[in-house]
């Protein structure tokens, strides 16, 4: 009974990746600007959060929530790298499962990690109370994880599993890493 719900939950991933990629390679300009989240978003998204180190609104609270989620996407990244070890996932484009429209990557499929990134500084500033930003970061999370699996690097599986190491990573940083801490007080002081 659970091989069969575990081959039927591969067949129900593996049909939804196909339906996200099957326009890949036929329209040009929604494939140039899905390469651009999936290749370009992770650093975006790291640029702005780190762009706001600086902003003296709101200074103490504002960076601790940079370091949070900093912490939380180190965190995840490791986090998948124990994953990885551990399940050895075929990328979709190596099963024939989808069309690939950017260059290959060398690692296991499951996890996504430009998902958990993307998604660790999401849920950090959702954690933290800065829900309008957070939202914000949320949206284009969803969109890099959506373009992940429309340029054929990943299944739709795999970034689900991105988002969801992305939240334990950002779960705990939110639990252990406190504004009143002293390693924050040092670290906020910087610069």
């Amino acid at each position: 009974m659970a091989a069969q719900f575990t081959s039927l939950v591969a067949l129900a991933d593996a049909l939804a990746t196909s339906l996200i990629n099957e326009g890949a390679g036929h329209h040009p300009l929604l494939d140039l600007g899905m390469k651009w989240l999936a290749l370009g978003g992770v650093p975006a998204i790291i640029f702005t959060v780190v762009a706001q180190w600086w902003n003296t609104n709101e200074r103490s609270r504002r960076r601790h929530a940079v370091l949070s989620s900093g912490f939380a996407f180190l965190l995840s990244l490791g986090i998948n790298q124990i994953v990885l070890l551990v399940v050895e996932r075929t990328r979709p484009y190596d099963a024939i499962a989808s069309h690939l429209i950017i260059p290959p990557s060398a690692d296991p499929s499951f996890p996504s990690d430009h998902a958990s990134a993307a998604f660790a500084v999401a849920f950090s500033f959702l954690l933290l109370g800065w829900r309008r930003k957070g939202m914000w970061y949320a949206v284009a999370a969803a969109l890099l994880a959506l373009s992940r699996v429309y340029v054929g690097i990943h299944y739709l599986g795999d970034v689900v599993g991105g988002a969801t190491t992305a939240y334990l990573a950002a779960s705990f940083v939110y639990l252990a890493f406190r504004q009143e801490s002293q390693l924050n007080q040092r670290l906020s002081s910087i610069l």
